[in-house]
């Protein structure tokens, strides 16, 4: 497997990602160290989304795999729940590649 799996918690796909993919369903209060750091979810996680690994402000790229995956649209604290409400994916947007004027 690519990757590696944070303290049986968090898939991190590559050491330049801001955020983990959880692994199970995961409970706010949930702590993790890696790296010397530490996690400590604020909310609930569900399988396959992801968790803010360090803080985020609006605007932010997030990153996973390594590359770009989008944008976050609110504050995000380490710890917390990344999804649709608080990041806006850039992937597969072809209507910001019209608005560039490129092909999608």
């Amino acid at each position: 497997m690519k990757g590696r799996v944070l303290d049986d918690t968090l898939l991190l796909l590559s050491d330049a990602d801001n955020v983990g993919t959880a692994v199970d369903d995961l409970d706010e209060g949930t702590e993790l160290d890696y790296d010397g750091r530490s996690v400590t979810l604020s909310e609930d996680v569900p399988f396959g989304h992801k968790v803010a690994l360090e803080p985020l402000s609006a605007g932010d790229d997030v990153r996973k795999y390594g590359e770009v995956i989008g944008t976050a649209t609110q504050p995000v604290e380490r710890g917390e729940w990344v999804h649709t409400h608080n990041c806006e994916s850039t992937r597969g947007r072809g209507d910001q590649a019209a608005a560039r004027g490129e092909r999608a």
